[in-house]
């Protein structure tokens, strides 16, 4: 069984390197205890409030001022504050000519890539492949460290049920599982082997907690989650964070039932601190202190103040609600000392364990190893593995560049640098792009390829182009069809009440059709958009995410048949906005729906008896089921299941049971399957999903061959919260092995 790509030992070989490029002489990583109590005996309460103060580069308009603020200990920690020589003046400024020598933080968004950018998130949760995406994040790290950033505001691990929502794309989607172990991946990556590996930044695991659930998905917006859904669904992720060694938290924008979470009490002392026992250091979100007032949970900035530090919230992002209050605070009695000593410790372990204390500085040669050719093709590797293959009818895909004589190029998306990044890629370069239109040329000839615009840029409705695109097509052996979305509809502040294809895009595509032409379509997207007819007018249709700096060359290798197509959805599609919420693990409800009663609303006769349609849980126009399930994607070829077993049938309520499937590869590709496992609890002391992730595998299968899969299911992956405990309870339990949340080999067990 192969779930890693031998090539990637190269990058860890590379990483090596890279390590010794940056800064030397770090410490070993003990002692941070120690270090912070003395270190706090010492210092005066401006400098404890300076620590628990980070602003943004620019705040200081003078650049005296700024070192003289660095000087007295003003600040703790600088955001986007970027360049070797600049943050190394700063951090020479801190340790030589502040009264206690204390370096900076120096914070920055590394979302998914530094300058070699990545796929977004929800792309990278789509390759199901959690070495591929620790890796990357490697990659990320080891950039943005020769650039002076050793803390990235990264992962983003929050759950959503709600495509509508923009920051959907910085997230790995809607599964509980699938989302731990990616961020368990991207928080090795981040932080590496050691932490004081210079290639090495602290990573923050943010938004702590339930922001994905923001209503309507409207971002910034009220959540209110049950807390059997907040245990089971939404902290899973940020547990895995913090047991992957995560040094640091952020809280999220929004309240969570009725309490901004920078100020809850609940979430950031008695969940992380008291149960979790997290130790490092939590950090507010952009001007959330302050934001407290608004949410009308603080009468003013000082009682937000009051608020935060009562909830244990360590530094405060980019305002200075903290500076302006902490010492009336103090005088009123309404925090104390010693929660203002309790989060400098948390602030100082942080920067002691990444050995910024021996040596806070990097060497501006190592910026050479930007955009390193490994790292290039990493980001190949990885858009191509985050690329799912929706649909292929008649083996349309792949197209082979030795037997077509041309091949029409169009759409707004085929030449857009910028757009493929995608979102929250500050440091990524139009430049340091390649497109799916370069790529293509560069593999099968400029000649062989008739590029049309199409469309200026996704939102666009003017038809203009739309006759030299039929003109392109008609001369052409197939037409490859480039829409989606820019970068700028989906991220932070991106949310949409309409999730079909935006501009004249989806009549492009009705025209592009009409033509006869095999009409392979590729969407580039940062949310899962409604594109049932899309899906229904193409013949193939790839779904690449934002696919980042190399997604034009991955690309070009699937569809001319370098590789196949391997990626599994890591979020449910719905037909429309009007299904929304829809997920896999949902409830069976008391009447659940079946074909035997939903009738398409079109077909229902004028004068219906009420009670022929059924009194069952459906949609008249939708029905019951989603346009396309979790954790579906096809191949190249064909994989079918077979043999499944089980150790045993019963399992004690402290053991566990082996579950063994065989895939065989029928096609003729060699090409890899994800295996997934699927459990159901059918009866609980609180009702249980109707189906839940528990385990899955990335296999490379040979054309031809057989494969056998392992999985070990424990009692304790069976638990869950009931709203009073986490337990995991007897009873009859369903598992399915198959290759998505829809299909399966079946097989039951006991739990005694």
């Amino acid at each position: 069984m192969n779930t890693f790509k031998p090539s990637l030992v190269v990058l860890f070989l590379l990483f090596a390197l890279l390590a010794n490029s940056c800064k030397t002489g770090a410490p070993v990583n003990d002692g941070a205890d120690t270090m912070a109590e003395k270190m706090v005996a010492r210092m005066t309460l401006d400098e404890k409030i300076g620590q628990m103060s980070q602003l943004f580069d620019g705040y200081f308009g003078d650049y005296e001022q700024f070192k003289q603020a660095i000087r007295e200990g003003r600040f703790g920690s600088l955001l986007n504050y970027l360049g070797a020589d600049k943050v190394n003046e700063a951090q020479r400024i801190a340790v030589e000519e502040s009264r206690l020598g204390i370096p900076l933080l120096i914070g920055r968004d590394v979302i998914h890539g530094y300058r070699t950018i990545f796929p977004i998130p929800l792309g990278m949760a789509a390759s199901w492949n959690p070495e591929a995406v620790k890796a990357a994040f490697r990659i990320a790290a080891a950039e943005a460290s020769t650039q002076g950033i050793n803390w990235a505001f990264a992962p983003m691990i929050d759950i959503t049920w709600d495509p509508r929502w923009g920051r959907i794309a910085e997230g790995c989607g809607e599964d509980p599982y699938l989302a731990s172990t990616l961020a368990y991946a991207m928080v090795e990556g981040l932080q590496g082997d050691s932490l004081t590996d210079p290639a090495s930044v602290a990573a923050c695991a943010k938004h702590y907690a339930g922001y994905g659930f923001a209503e309507a998905g409207r971002d910034y917006n009220t959540t209110y989650i049950a807390e059997p859904v907040l245990r089971n669904v939404v902290l899973k992720p940020f547990k895995a964070a913090k047991d992957a060694g995560a040094l640091t938290f952020m809280s999220g924008f929004n309240e969570l039932n009725g309490i901004p979470v920078s100020a809850d009490q609940f979430i950031l002392k008695q969940i992380l601190r008291d149960e979790w026992g997290f130790e490092g250091l939590v950090i507010s979100d952009w001007a959330s202190v302050p934001q407290i007032v608004d949410q009308g949970y603080a009468v003013d900035e000082k009682d937000a103040a009051a608020k935060a530090i009562n909830a244990g919230l360590d530094m405060e992002m980019a305002t200075t609600t903290y500076f302006d209050n902490i010492k009336t605070l103090l005088d009123e009695k309404k925090i104390t000392m010693e929660q203002i000593d309790n989060a400098v410790k948390n602030i100082l372990r942080v920067k002691y364990k990444l050995g910024l204390f021996e040596n806070p500085y990097v060497d501006p040669e190592a910026e050479k190893k930007i955009l390193d050719p490994s790292f290039l093709e990493h980001a190949r590797m990885v858009a191509r593995q985050s690329t799912v293959m929706l649909k292929n009818d008649s083996n349309t895909l792949p197209l082979f560049a030795d037997k077509i004589s041309s091949v029409a190029v169009i759409g707004p998306l085929a030449d857009s640098p910028r757009d493929q990044m995608g979102t929250w890629s500050f440091d990524g370069l139009p430049e340091n792009s390649v497109t799916p239109l370069e790529a293509i040329r560069d593999m099968i000839g400029d000649r062989k390829v008739n590029y049309v615009q199409g469309l200026k840029y996704s939102r666009d409705r003017t038809k203009d182009q739309f006759s030299a695109a039929m003109a392109a097509a008609d001369r052409s052996d197939a037409i490859l069809l480039f829409i989606g979305e820019e970068w700028i509809l989906s991220g932070e502040g991106q949310s949409r009440g309409n999730i079909d294809l935006p501009g004249a895009q989806s009549e492009l595509l009705t025209a592009l059709a009409a033509t006869g032409k095999p009409l392979v379509v590729i969407i580039m997207a940062g949310r899962p958009l409604a594109i049932g007819d899309e899906l229904k007018e193409s013949d193939a249709l790839l779904y690449a995410w934002h696919g980042g700096t190399m997604a034009g060359p991955a690309l070009a290798d699937l569809i001319f048949g370098k590789e196949s197509p391997s990626g599994k959805l890591p979020v449910t599609f719905v037909k429309g906005e009007g299904q929304i919420p829809f997920y896999y693990y949902r409830k069976n409800t008391g009447r659940p729906a079946s074909d035997r009663t939903w009738t398409p609303i079109d077909e229902i006769p004028v004068e219906n008896p009420q009670s022929s349609l059924g009194y069952e849980s459906f949609h008249l126009d939708y029905g019951y089921t989603p346009l396309l399930p979790f954790g579906y994607g096809l191949s190249y070829t064909t994989f079918t299941y077979s043999d499944l077993t089980l150790s045993d049938d019963e399992m004690s309520i402290t053991g566990s049971i082996t579950v063994k499937a065989t895939v065989t590869n029928g096609g003729e590709w060699d090409a890899d399957e994800i295996v997934q496992l699927y459990i159901r609890d059918r009866v609980g002391s609180i009702t249980r999903p109707i189906k839940e992730l528990k385990g899955y595998r990335r296999i490379t299968i040979p054309k031809g061959e057989t494969a056998e899969v392992e999985f070990t299911l424990a009692a304790a992956d069976l638990a869950f919260f009931n709203g009073r405990e986490t337990l995991t309870e007897p009873g009859e339990f369903d598992l399915w092995v198959g290759p998505n949340s829809d299909e399966g080999l079946h097989a039951e067990f006991i739990v005694r």
